[in-house]
Protein backbone atom coordinates (compact mmCIF):
# COMPACT_ATOMS: atom_id res chain seq x y z
CA UNK A 1 0.00 0.00 0.00
CA UNK A 2 3.27 2.33 0.37
CA UNK A 3 6.38 2.52 -1.35
CA UNK A 4 8.06 4.46 2.15
CA UNK A 5 7.49 5.63 5.32
CA UNK A 6 7.03 9.25 5.90
CA UNK A 7 9.77 10.34 7.90
CA UNK A 8 12.14 8.24 5.51
CA UNK A 9 11.53 10.86 2.41
CA UNK A 10 13.79 13.24 2.01
CA UNK A 11 15.49 15.20 -0.29
CA UNK A 12 16.99 12.73 -2.30
CA UNK A 13 14.01 11.33 -3.50
CA UNK A 14 13.24 15.03 -5.33
CA UNK A 15 10.70 14.60 -8.39
CA UNK A 16 10.17 10.87 -7.30
CA UNK A 17 6.90 9.87 -6.78
CA UNK A 18 5.89 7.90 -3.77
CA UNK A 19 2.78 6.84 -1.68
CA UNK A 20 2.38 7.01 1.63
CA UNK A 21 -0.04 5.95 4.41
CA UNK A 22 -0.88 7.71 7.62
CA UNK A 23 -2.68 9.40 9.94
CA UNK A 24 -3.07 12.90 9.64
CA UNK A 25 -1.19 15.19 12.33
CA UNK A 26 -2.57 18.56 11.37
CA UNK A 27 -4.41 19.85 8.21
CA UNK A 28 -3.94 23.35 7.75
CA UNK A 29 -6.16 25.55 4.80
CA UNK A 30 -3.67 28.80 3.21
CA UNK A 31 -5.64 30.42 0.80
CA UNK A 32 -6.59 27.83 -1.64
CA UNK A 33 -3.80 25.75 -0.72
CA UNK A 34 -4.44 22.88 1.95
CA UNK A 35 -1.19 21.64 3.74
CA UNK A 36 -1.58 18.30 5.56
CA UNK A 37 1.24 16.78 8.21
CA UNK A 38 0.79 12.83 7.64
CA UNK A 39 2.49 10.82 10.26
CA UNK A 40 3.49 7.25 11.02
CA UNK A 41 6.09 5.64 13.13
CA UNK A 42 9.36 6.97 11.15
CA UNK A 43 8.25 10.63 11.33
CA UNK A 44 5.96 13.43 9.38
CA UNK A 45 5.86 14.87 5.69
CA UNK A 46 4.21 17.64 4.60
CA UNK A 47 1.86 16.98 1.87
CA UNK A 48 0.31 19.67 -0.50
CA UNK A 49 -3.07 19.71 -2.04
CA UNK A 50 -3.48 22.33 -4.74
CA UNK A 51 -7.01 23.37 -6.26
CA UNK A 52 -5.95 22.51 -9.62
CA UNK A 53 -6.76 18.84 -9.17
CA UNK A 54 -10.89 19.67 -7.90
CA UNK A 55 -11.48 16.43 -6.95
CA UNK A 56 -8.78 15.40 -4.46
CA UNK A 57 -8.87 19.01 -3.23
CA UNK A 58 -12.42 18.98 -2.19
CA UNK A 59 -11.37 15.26 -0.54
CA UNK A 60 -8.66 17.28 1.36
CA UNK A 61 -11.04 19.90 2.30
CA UNK A 62 -12.97 17.15 4.23
CA UNK A 63 -9.98 15.49 6.18
CA UNK A 64 -10.18 15.82 9.91
CA UNK A 65 -7.02 14.83 12.54
CA UNK A 66 -6.20 11.69 13.01
CA UNK A 67 -8.31 10.20 9.64
CA UNK A 68 -5.69 7.04 7.79
CA UNK A 69 -4.98 8.23 4.37
CA UNK A 70 -3.10 7.44 1.60
CA UNK A 71 -1.51 9.59 -0.17
CA UNK A 72 0.20 9.27 -3.88
CA UNK A 73 2.61 12.19 -4.89
CA UNK A 74 5.49 14.02 -6.19
CA UNK A 75 8.77 14.65 -3.89
CA UNK A 76 9.26 18.60 -4.19
CA UNK A 77 11.95 21.16 -2.78
CA UNK A 78 10.28 23.39 -0.06
CA UNK A 79 11.02 27.28 -0.28
CA UNK A 80 14.00 28.55 1.64
CA UNK A 81 12.15 30.84 4.12
CA UNK A 82 9.96 27.30 4.60
CA UNK A 83 12.80 24.91 5.54
CA UNK A 84 12.00 23.31 9.04
CA UNK A 85 15.89 22.03 10.37
CA UNK A 86 13.36 20.01 13.53
CA UNK A 87 12.21 17.43 10.84
CA UNK A 88 14.26 15.06 9.24
CA UNK A 89 11.95 15.77 6.21
CA UNK A 90 11.55 20.06 6.60
CA UNK A 91 13.60 19.91 3.20
CA UNK A 92 10.90 18.73 1.60
CA UNK A 93 7.07 18.08 0.94
CA UNK A 94 4.95 16.12 -1.30
CA UNK A 95 2.70 17.07 -3.90
CA UNK A 96 -0.59 15.10 -3.90
CA UNK A 97 -1.16 13.86 -7.08
CA UNK A 98 -3.61 11.58 -5.69
CA UNK A 99 -5.90 10.49 -2.01
CA UNK A 100 -7.37 7.86 -0.52
CA UNK A 101 -9.17 8.20 2.56
CA UNK A 102 -8.69 4.17 4.52
CA UNK A 103 -10.46 5.15 7.41
CA UNK A 104 -12.20 8.27 9.18
CA UNK A 105 -11.93 9.42 12.31
CA UNK A 106 -13.95 10.86 15.44
CA UNK A 107 -12.48 13.64 17.04
CA UNK A 108 -9.59 12.25 19.68
CA UNK A 109 -10.81 12.74 23.31
CA UNK A 110 -7.19 14.28 23.66
CA UNK A 111 -4.97 16.30 21.13
CA UNK A 112 -1.89 14.66 20.62
CA UNK A 113 0.32 17.53 21.20
CA UNK A 114 -1.01 18.08 24.78
CA UNK A 115 1.61 17.52 27.54
CA UNK A 116 -1.36 18.36 30.10
CA UNK A 117 -3.54 15.37 29.70
CA UNK A 118 -4.22 12.93 33.09
CA UNK A 119 -2.92 9.57 33.31
CA UNK A 120 -6.04 7.75 33.44
CA UNK A 121 -7.03 9.42 30.22
CA UNK A 122 -4.55 8.35 28.12
CA UNK A 123 -4.40 4.73 29.63
CA UNK A 124 -7.97 4.55 28.75
CA UNK A 125 -6.96 5.57 24.98
CA UNK A 126 -3.91 3.77 24.83
CA UNK A 127 -3.94 3.13 21.18
CA UNK A 128 -3.99 6.75 20.55
CA UNK A 129 -1.93 7.95 23.51
CA UNK A 130 0.84 5.91 21.46
CA UNK A 131 0.37 7.95 18.46
CA UNK A 132 2.10 10.69 20.01
CA UNK A 133 6.20 11.13 19.11
CA UNK A 134 7.46 10.51 22.59
CA UNK A 135 5.97 7.37 23.06
CA UNK A 136 6.77 6.05 19.53
CA UNK A 137 10.43 6.54 20.34
CA UNK A 138 9.97 4.95 23.98
CA UNK A 139 8.83 2.15 22.28
CA UNK A 140 11.40 1.93 19.74
CA UNK A 141 14.04 2.37 22.51
CA UNK A 142 12.71 -0.60 24.20
CA UNK A 143 12.28 -2.83 20.81
CA UNK A 144 16.28 -1.57 20.46
CA UNK A 145 17.55 -2.69 23.51
CA UNK A 146 15.97 -5.67 23.55
CA UNK A 147 17.26 -6.97 20.43
CA UNK A 148 20.99 -5.04 22.08
CA UNK A 149 20.86 -7.92 24.73
CA UNK A 150 19.27 -10.86 23.06
CA UNK A 151 22.21 -10.54 20.36
CA UNK A 152 25.20 -9.63 23.05
CA UNK A 153 23.68 -12.52 25.05
CA UNK A 154 23.60 -14.91 21.41
CA UNK A 155 27.08 -14.05 20.57
CA UNK A 156 27.90 -15.12 24.16
CA UNK A 157 26.75 -19.00 23.48
CA UNK A 158 23.61 -18.21 25.71
CA UNK A 159 20.63 -20.17 25.10
CA UNK A 160 17.32 -18.50 24.86
CA UNK A 161 14.49 -21.03 26.66
CA UNK A 162 10.90 -20.21 27.95
CA UNK A 163 9.70 -21.12 31.37
CA UNK A 164 6.41 -21.88 32.11
CA UNK A 165 3.60 -19.11 33.11
CA UNK A 166 1.69 -21.88 35.37
CA UNK A 167 3.06 -22.78 38.05
CA UNK A 168 3.25 -23.73 41.95
CA UNK A 169 3.71 -20.58 44.42
CA UNK A 170 7.19 -20.09 45.83
CA UNK A 171 7.92 -18.04 48.51
CA UNK A 172 9.97 -14.97 46.91
CA UNK A 173 8.55 -12.04 48.93
CA UNK A 174 5.72 -11.06 47.22
CA UNK A 175 1.85 -12.44 47.10
CA UNK A 176 1.21 -14.64 43.94
CA UNK A 177 -1.33 -14.49 41.08
CA UNK A 178 -3.24 -17.58 41.63
CA UNK A 179 -5.11 -19.46 38.33
CA UNK A 180 -7.59 -21.89 39.36
CA UNK A 181 -7.30 -25.15 38.03
CA UNK A 182 -10.35 -26.20 35.90
CA UNK A 183 -9.29 -29.73 35.49
CA UNK A 184 -7.84 -29.89 39.25
CA UNK A 185 -10.94 -29.17 41.80
CA UNK A 186 -9.66 -27.39 44.36
CA UNK A 187 -5.94 -26.33 42.99
CA UNK A 188 -4.79 -23.58 42.16
CA UNK A 189 -1.66 -22.46 39.76
CA UNK A 190 0.59 -19.68 40.13
CA UNK A 191 1.86 -16.71 37.76
CA UNK A 192 5.43 -17.07 37.66
CA UNK A 193 7.33 -13.85 39.92
CA UNK A 194 9.98 -14.51 38.68
CA UNK A 195 12.20 -18.03 36.51
CA UNK A 196 14.08 -18.57 39.55
CA UNK A 197 13.34 -22.33 41.04
CA UNK A 198 13.58 -23.07 37.11
CA UNK A 199 16.24 -21.76 35.71
CA UNK A 200 18.37 -23.40 38.50
CA UNK A 201 16.83 -26.41 37.47
CA UNK A 202 18.06 -25.96 33.34
CA UNK A 203 21.65 -25.27 34.88
CA UNK A 204 20.96 -28.59 36.38
CA UNK A 205 20.09 -30.05 32.79
CA UNK A 206 23.21 -29.05 31.52
CA UNK A 207 21.95 -25.89 29.93
CA UNK A 208 25.06 -24.10 31.04
CA UNK A 209 23.89 -20.54 29.86
CA UNK A 210 20.40 -19.30 29.75
CA UNK A 211 18.64 -16.10 29.40
CA UNK A 212 14.66 -15.21 28.74
CA UNK A 213 13.08 -11.89 27.88
CA UNK A 214 10.32 -13.02 30.45
CA UNK A 215 7.14 -11.79 32.44
CA UNK A 216 6.92 -11.83 35.94
CA UNK A 217 3.74 -11.54 38.06
CA UNK A 218 3.35 -9.80 41.58
CA UNK A 219 0.51 -9.06 43.68
CA UNK A 220 2.30 -6.29 45.32
CA UNK A 221 1.56 -2.32 46.60
CA UNK A 222 2.35 -0.66 43.48
CA UNK A 223 4.92 2.55 42.63
CA UNK A 224 6.27 4.26 39.98
CA UNK A 225 8.60 1.71 39.35
CA UNK A 226 6.38 -1.76 40.26
CA UNK A 227 3.75 -3.16 38.09
CA UNK A 228 1.86 -6.34 38.83
CA UNK A 229 3.30 -7.58 35.61
CA UNK A 230 6.33 -6.59 34.60
CA UNK A 231 9.39 -7.57 32.06
CA UNK A 232 12.45 -8.65 33.10
CA UNK A 233 16.00 -10.10 31.25
CA UNK A 234 16.89 -13.49 33.41
CA UNK A 235 20.00 -14.82 33.29
CA UNK A 236 21.73 -18.20 34.38
CA UNK A 237 25.08 -19.41 33.98
CA UNK A 238 27.05 -22.56 35.18
CA UNK A 239 30.30 -23.25 36.06
CA UNK A 240 30.46 -18.97 37.14
CA UNK A 241 31.07 -17.38 40.08
CA UNK A 242 30.14 -13.74 41.17
CA UNK A 243 33.23 -11.91 39.92
CA UNK A 244 32.54 -13.66 36.42
CA UNK A 245 28.88 -12.51 36.27
CA UNK A 246 29.15 -9.34 37.15
CA UNK A 247 31.92 -8.48 34.88
CA UNK A 248 29.41 -10.62 31.97
CA UNK A 249 27.01 -8.21 33.27
CA UNK A 250 28.92 -4.78 33.53
CA UNK A 251 30.29 -5.53 29.95
CA UNK A 252 26.55 -5.63 28.46
CA UNK A 253 25.72 -2.63 30.14
CA UNK A 254 28.78 -0.93 28.85
CA UNK A 255 28.03 -1.99 25.59
CA UNK A 256 24.48 -1.20 25.28
CA UNK A 257 24.54 2.23 26.55
CA UNK A 258 27.46 3.11 24.02
CA UNK A 259 25.13 1.28 21.21
CA UNK A 260 22.16 3.08 21.97
CA UNK A 261 23.05 6.27 23.50
CA UNK A 262 26.30 6.83 22.38
CA UNK A 263 27.33 6.67 26.44
CA UNK A 264 30.52 5.84 27.74
CA UNK A 265 29.73 3.95 31.48
CA UNK A 266 32.89 3.77 33.38
CA UNK A 267 34.77 0.52 33.31
CA UNK A 268 34.99 -0.90 35.64
CA UNK A 269 31.77 0.04 38.07
CA UNK A 270 32.61 1.14 41.09
CA UNK A 271 31.49 -1.21 44.36
CA UNK A 272 30.04 -0.78 47.90
CA UNK A 273 29.62 -3.04 50.53
CA UNK A 274 26.19 -3.32 51.61
CA UNK A 275 27.35 -1.89 55.33
CA UNK A 276 29.31 0.73 53.58
CA UNK A 277 26.02 1.85 51.46
CA UNK A 278 23.74 2.14 54.64
CA UNK A 279 26.33 3.54 56.94
CA UNK A 280 26.99 6.83 53.75
CA UNK A 281 23.74 6.78 52.14
CA UNK A 282 20.97 5.14 53.86
CA UNK A 283 20.04 2.93 51.64
CA UNK A 284 21.23 -0.27 49.81
CA UNK A 285 20.48 1.58 46.40
CA UNK A 286 22.49 4.91 46.27
CA UNK A 287 22.30 7.51 44.12
CA UNK A 288 25.80 8.75 43.51
CA UNK A 289 24.91 11.32 41.21
CA UNK A 290 24.01 13.78 44.83
CA UNK A 291 26.98 15.03 46.71
CA UNK A 292 25.59 14.37 49.80
CA UNK A 293 26.21 11.73 52.59
CA UNK A 294 25.14 10.83 56.11
CA UNK A 295 27.48 10.94 58.98
CA UNK A 296 27.65 8.53 61.81
CA UNK A 297 27.08 10.93 65.35
CA UNK A 298 26.95 7.79 67.65
CA UNK A 299 30.62 8.65 69.10
CA UNK A 300 30.30 12.07 69.20
CA UNK A 301 26.56 11.92 71.29
CA UNK A 302 26.56 9.00 73.56
CA UNK A 303 27.80 11.02 76.40
CA UNK A 304 25.79 14.01 75.98
CA UNK A 305 23.13 14.67 78.33
CA UNK A 306 20.08 15.66 75.60
CA UNK A 307 18.51 11.98 75.38
CA UNK A 308 17.11 12.32 71.94
CA UNK A 309 20.63 11.75 70.72
CA UNK A 310 21.94 10.00 73.33
CA UNK A 311 19.73 7.27 73.61
CA UNK A 312 20.00 5.68 69.65
CA UNK A 313 23.40 6.64 70.22
CA UNK A 314 23.95 4.04 72.89
CA UNK A 315 21.25 1.42 71.93
CA UNK A 316 22.18 -1.45 69.50
CA UNK A 317 19.62 -0.93 67.45
CA UNK A 318 19.37 2.54 67.46
CA UNK A 319 21.24 5.68 64.98
CA UNK A 320 21.22 9.23 65.38
CA UNK A 321 23.23 10.78 61.99
CA UNK A 322 23.84 14.17 60.63
CA UNK A 323 23.43 14.88 56.99
CA UNK A 324 25.02 18.65 55.81
CA UNK A 325 23.22 20.40 53.08
CA UNK A 326 25.71 22.62 51.39
CA UNK A 327 23.74 26.21 50.72
CA UNK A 328 20.95 24.74 52.78
CA UNK A 329 20.84 27.74 55.46
CA UNK A 330 18.60 29.48 53.11
CA UNK A 331 16.04 27.43 53.34
CA UNK A 332 12.67 29.08 54.95
CA UNK A 333 11.28 27.87 57.91
CA UNK A 334 8.09 26.65 55.87
CA UNK A 335 10.30 24.48 54.18
CA UNK A 336 12.14 22.84 56.81
CA UNK A 337 8.55 22.28 58.10
CA UNK A 338 7.91 20.43 54.72
CA UNK A 339 11.25 18.06 55.25
CA UNK A 340 10.14 17.34 58.92
CA UNK A 341 6.60 16.34 57.48
CA UNK A 342 8.39 14.29 54.82
CA UNK A 343 10.33 12.27 56.90
CA UNK A 344 7.71 11.57 59.55
CA UNK A 345 5.99 9.50 56.45
CA UNK A 346 8.92 7.17 57.54
CA UNK A 347 8.02 7.01 61.11
CA UNK A 348 10.63 9.79 61.65
CA UNK A 349 9.38 11.91 64.95
CA UNK A 350 11.02 14.97 64.05
CA UNK A 351 13.50 16.50 62.12
CA UNK A 352 16.36 17.78 64.32
CA UNK A 353 18.57 21.23 62.48
CA UNK A 354 21.23 23.55 62.42
CA UNK A 355 21.60 26.10 60.69
CA UNK A 356 24.99 27.27 60.54
CA UNK A 357 25.21 31.42 59.97
CA UNK A 358 28.48 31.93 60.27
CA UNK A 359 31.04 28.67 60.95
CA UNK A 360 33.75 30.91 62.95
CA UNK A 361 31.36 32.40 65.14
CA UNK A 362 31.46 29.13 66.60
CA UNK A 363 28.11 28.26 68.86
CA UNK A 364 27.42 32.49 68.44
CA UNK A 365 27.18 31.59 64.21
CA UNK A 366 24.48 28.98 64.62
CA UNK A 367 20.98 29.24 64.72
CA UNK A 368 18.98 26.35 66.11
CA UNK A 369 16.66 25.28 68.45
CA UNK A 370 18.34 22.33 70.12
CA UNK A 371 22.14 24.01 69.67
CA UNK A 372 21.76 25.05 73.55
CA UNK A 373 21.35 20.97 74.14
CA UNK A 374 24.76 20.51 72.98
CA UNK A 375 28.10 20.89 74.78
CA UNK A 376 30.80 22.89 73.11
CA UNK A 377 32.58 19.94 72.38
CA UNK A 378 30.15 18.18 70.34
CA UNK A 379 29.04 20.92 68.53
CA UNK A 380 33.07 21.32 67.39
CA UNK A 381 32.87 17.89 66.48
CA UNK A 382 29.95 17.88 64.10
CA UNK A 383 31.39 20.79 62.25
CA UNK A 384 34.68 19.70 61.76
CA UNK A 385 33.52 15.86 60.45
CA UNK A 386 30.92 17.55 58.61
CA UNK A 387 33.00 19.82 57.24
CA UNK A 388 30.64 22.41 57.21
CA UNK A 389 30.77 25.89 55.76
CA UNK A 390 29.54 29.21 56.52
CA UNK A 391 25.31 29.00 55.11
CA UNK A 392 25.17 25.09 55.41
CA UNK A 393 22.02 23.54 56.93
CA UNK A 394 22.63 20.35 59.32
CA UNK A 395 19.58 17.82 59.35
CA UNK A 396 19.34 15.67 62.05
CA UNK A 397 18.02 11.88 61.90
CA UNK A 398 18.00 9.63 65.31
CA UNK A 399 16.24 6.52 66.35
CA UNK A 400 15.44 2.92 65.55
CA UNK A 401 18.09 2.56 62.83
CA UNK A 402 16.24 0.76 60.07
CA UNK A 403 14.08 3.98 60.52
CA UNK A 404 16.92 6.44 60.33
CA UNK A 405 18.03 5.06 57.41
CA UNK A 406 15.18 5.13 55.47
CA UNK A 407 14.26 8.32 56.32
CA UNK A 408 17.63 10.25 55.87
CA UNK A 409 18.03 8.34 52.78
CA UNK A 410 15.00 9.47 51.69
CA UNK A 411 15.49 13.18 52.63
CA UNK A 412 19.09 13.25 50.61
CA UNK A 413 17.37 12.32 47.78
CA UNK A 414 14.87 14.79 47.80
CA UNK A 415 17.05 17.45 49.11
CA UNK A 416 19.03 16.46 45.83
CA UNK A 417 16.32 17.01 43.71
CA UNK A 418 14.57 20.17 45.06
CA UNK A 419 18.12 22.23 45.22
CA UNK A 420 18.94 20.89 41.97
CA UNK A 421 22.09 19.10 43.18
CA UNK A 422 21.59 16.13 41.06
CA UNK A 423 24.66 15.82 38.54
CA UNK A 424 24.21 15.64 34.82
CA UNK A 425 25.60 12.04 34.74
CA UNK A 426 25.00 8.02 34.97
CA UNK A 427 26.40 6.52 37.60
CA UNK A 428 26.94 2.70 37.92
CA UNK A 429 27.28 0.90 41.28
CA UNK A 430 27.64 -2.52 42.31
CA UNK A 431 26.50 -3.31 45.63
CA UNK A 432 28.16 -6.25 47.14
CA UNK A 433 28.45 -8.41 50.56
CA UNK A 434 24.62 -8.54 51.42
CA UNK A 435 23.54 -9.99 54.51
CA UNK A 436 22.23 -13.18 54.47
CA UNK A 437 19.73 -12.57 57.26
CA UNK A 438 17.66 -9.87 58.98
CA UNK A 439 15.46 -10.47 61.50
CA UNK A 440 11.59 -9.35 60.91
CA UNK A 441 9.36 -7.17 62.90
CA UNK A 442 8.31 -11.18 64.63
CA UNK A 443 12.25 -11.70 65.05
CA UNK A 444 12.44 -14.73 62.97
CA UNK A 445 15.05 -14.81 60.03
CA UNK A 446 14.42 -14.04 56.68
CA UNK A 447 16.17 -13.88 53.41
CA UNK A 448 17.80 -10.67 51.92
CA UNK A 449 17.38 -11.59 48.62
CA UNK A 450 15.59 -15.48 48.33
CA UNK A 451 16.21 -18.83 50.29
CA UNK A 452 18.18 -20.15 47.30
CA UNK A 453 21.07 -17.37 47.51
CA UNK A 454 24.51 -19.04 48.57
CA UNK A 455 25.77 -17.82 51.67
CA UNK A 456 29.82 -16.52 52.36
CA UNK A 457 30.36 -19.56 54.39
CA UNK A 458 30.80 -22.77 52.91
CA UNK A 459 29.72 -24.76 56.14
CA UNK A 460 26.04 -25.65 57.02
CA UNK A 461 26.72 -25.71 60.91
CA UNK A 462 28.60 -22.63 61.14
CA UNK A 463 26.33 -21.16 58.97
CA UNK A 464 23.24 -21.99 61.70
CA UNK A 465 25.81 -21.19 64.55
CA UNK A 466 25.28 -17.52 63.76
CA UNK A 467 23.04 -16.58 60.56
CA UNK A 468 22.93 -12.93 61.50
CA UNK A 469 27.15 -12.80 61.09
CA UNK A 470 26.48 -14.33 57.55
CA UNK A 471 27.23 -12.57 54.56
CA UNK A 472 25.23 -13.69 51.25
CA UNK A 473 27.21 -14.41 47.85
CA UNK A 474 25.12 -11.63 46.19
CA UNK A 475 25.19 -8.53 44.11
CA UNK A 476 23.26 -5.40 42.66
CA UNK A 477 23.71 -3.39 39.96
CA UNK A 478 22.69 0.35 40.73
CA UNK A 479 22.03 3.47 38.28
CA UNK A 480 21.49 6.28 39.33
CA UNK A 481 19.40 5.34 42.45
CA UNK A 482 17.72 2.88 41.05
CA UNK A 483 18.22 -1.26 41.39
CA UNK A 484 18.39 -2.49 37.88
CA UNK A 485 19.42 -5.94 38.57
CA UNK A 486 19.99 -7.99 41.55
CA UNK A 487 21.56 -12.05 41.68
CA UNK A 488 23.67 -14.27 43.49
CA UNK A 489 25.39 -17.52 43.79
CA UNK A 490 22.73 -19.73 43.97
CA UNK A 491 22.90 -22.90 46.75
CA UNK A 492 24.25 -26.17 44.67
CA UNK A 493 24.31 -28.44 47.88
CA UNK A 494 21.35 -29.99 49.30
CA UNK A 495 23.07 -30.19 52.65
CA UNK A 496 23.25 -25.90 52.58
CA UNK A 497 19.77 -25.49 51.14
CA UNK A 498 18.24 -27.90 53.86
CA UNK A 499 20.50 -25.81 56.65
CA UNK A 500 19.04 -22.47 55.41
CA UNK A 501 15.57 -23.63 55.05
CA UNK A 502 15.77 -24.36 58.85
CA UNK A 503 17.08 -20.76 59.72
CA UNK A 504 14.15 -19.70 57.76
CA UNK A 505 11.77 -21.44 59.86
CA UNK A 506 10.35 -23.47 56.90
CA UNK A 507 10.13 -27.21 58.17
CA UNK A 508 10.97 -30.43 56.26
CA UNK A 509 7.62 -30.56 55.62
CA UNK A 510 6.86 -27.62 54.07
CA UNK A 511 9.71 -27.25 52.24
CA UNK A 512 8.65 -31.00 50.45
CA UNK A 513 5.61 -29.21 49.60
CA UNK A 514 7.11 -25.84 47.97
CA UNK A 515 9.91 -26.94 46.23
CA UNK A 516 10.39 -30.74 47.06
CA UNK A 517 11.01 -30.51 42.72
CA UNK A 518 14.19 -28.49 43.34
CA UNK A 519 15.37 -30.06 46.88
CA UNK A 520 15.18 -33.52 44.80
CA UNK A 521 16.91 -32.07 42.10
CA UNK A 522 20.17 -30.96 44.15
CA UNK A 523 21.01 -34.72 45.28
CA UNK A 524 21.61 -35.76 41.49
CA UNK A 525 24.67 -33.71 40.34
CA UNK A 526 23.80 -30.16 40.46
CA UNK A 527 27.00 -27.84 38.93
CA UNK A 528 27.74 -24.38 40.76
CA UNK A 529 25.96 -21.70 38.98
CA UNK A 530 24.88 -17.80 39.58
CA UNK A 531 22.47 -15.60 37.79
CA UNK A 532 21.07 -12.42 37.58
CA UNK A 533 18.04 -10.75 36.34
CA UNK A 534 17.73 -7.07 34.89
CA UNK A 535 14.31 -5.05 35.35
CA UNK A 536 13.47 -4.39 31.90
CA UNK A 537 11.29 -1.83 32.30
CA UNK A 538 13.26 -0.30 34.86
CA UNK A 539 15.88 -0.05 32.20
CA UNK A 540 14.16 1.43 29.58
CA UNK A 541 12.52 4.02 32.23
CA UNK A 542 16.65 5.85 33.10
CA UNK A 543 17.33 5.61 29.16
CA UNK A 544 14.51 7.16 28.04
CA UNK A 545 14.14 9.99 31.01
CA UNK A 546 10.86 8.54 31.64
CA UNK A 547 9.23 8.88 35.44
CA UNK A 548 7.64 5.95 35.20
CA UNK A 549 7.81 2.81 34.25
CA UNK A 550 4.06 2.86 33.02
CA UNK A 551 5.00 5.04 30.27
CA UNK A 552 8.05 2.90 29.04
CA UNK A 553 4.77 -0.08 28.92
CA UNK A 554 2.31 -0.46 25.71
CA UNK A 555 -0.17 -1.38 28.04
CA UNK A 556 0.24 -1.04 31.87
CA UNK A 557 -1.89 -0.87 35.10
CA UNK A 558 -3.03 1.83 36.91
CA UNK A 559 -1.23 1.81 40.46
CA UNK A 560 -4.78 0.22 41.55
CA UNK A 561 -3.27 -2.77 38.99
CA UNK A 562 -6.64 -1.56 36.80
CA UNK A 563 -6.53 -1.82 32.97
CA UNK A 564 -8.57 1.18 32.37
CA UNK A 565 -8.52 0.35 28.23
CA UNK A 566 -10.23 -3.01 29.03
CA UNK A 567 -11.54 -2.25 32.16
CA UNK A 568 -9.71 -5.73 33.64
CA UNK A 569 -10.07 -6.98 36.51
CA UNK A 570 -13.79 -8.11 35.63
CA UNK A 571 -16.48 -10.15 36.85
CA UNK A 572 -16.97 -13.37 35.27
CA UNK A 573 -20.24 -16.20 35.09
CA UNK A 574 -21.20 -17.85 37.48
CA UNK A 575 -21.52 -20.87 35.15
CA UNK A 576 -17.40 -19.56 34.33
CA UNK A 577 -16.97 -20.20 38.07
CA UNK A 578 -19.23 -23.20 38.44
CA UNK A 579 -16.78 -24.85 35.77
CA UNK A 580 -13.92 -24.16 38.29
CA UNK A 581 -15.99 -24.90 41.60
CA UNK A 582 -15.63 -21.66 42.63
CA UNK A 583 -18.06 -19.45 44.46
CA UNK A 584 -17.99 -16.10 46.04
CA UNK A 585 -17.95 -14.85 49.25
CA UNK A 586 -20.50 -11.93 50.03
CA UNK A 587 -18.83 -9.68 51.57
CA UNK A 588 -20.15 -7.83 54.68
CA UNK A 589 -19.88 -4.12 55.02
CA UNK A 590 -18.50 -2.52 57.75
CA UNK A 591 -21.19 -0.66 60.08
CA UNK A 592 -19.71 2.40 58.56
CA UNK A 593 -20.29 1.94 54.97
CA UNK A 594 -23.85 0.56 55.88
CA UNK A 595 -26.75 2.56 54.47
CA UNK A 596 -28.68 4.30 56.57
CA UNK A 597 -32.05 3.46 57.64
Amino acid sequence: MRSHYCGKVTEEFLEQEVTLCGWVNRRRDHGGVIFIDLRDREGLVQVVFDPDRAEIFEMAERIRNEYVLQVKGRVRLRDESAFNPKLATGKIEVLGLDLTVLNASETPPFQLDDTDVHEDLRLRYRYIDMRRDEMQKRMRLRSDVTAYLRFFLDKRDFWDIETPMLTKATPEGARDYLVPSRTHQGSFFALPQSPQLFKQLLMMSGMDRYYQIVRCFRDEDLRADRQPEFTQLDIETSFMYEEDVMQLNEDMMRGLFKDILDVDLPNPFPRMTHADAMLRYGSDKPDLRIPMELVDLADVMKDVEFKVFSGPANDPHGRIVVLKVPGGSKLSRKEIDGYTDFVGRYGAKGLAWIKVNDVAEGREGLQSPIVKFLPDEAITAIIEKTDTQSGDILFFGAGEANMVNESMGSLRVKLGEDMDMIEDVWAPLWVVDFPMFERNREGQWTSLHHPFTAPSIDDPAELEKDPGAALSRAYDMVLNGTELGGGSVRIHNAAMQASVLKILGISDEEAEEKFGFLLTALKYGCPPHAGLAFGLDRLIMLMSGATSIRDVMAFPKTQTAACPLTSAPAPVSNEHLKELNLRLRKVEKKEDEAEKP
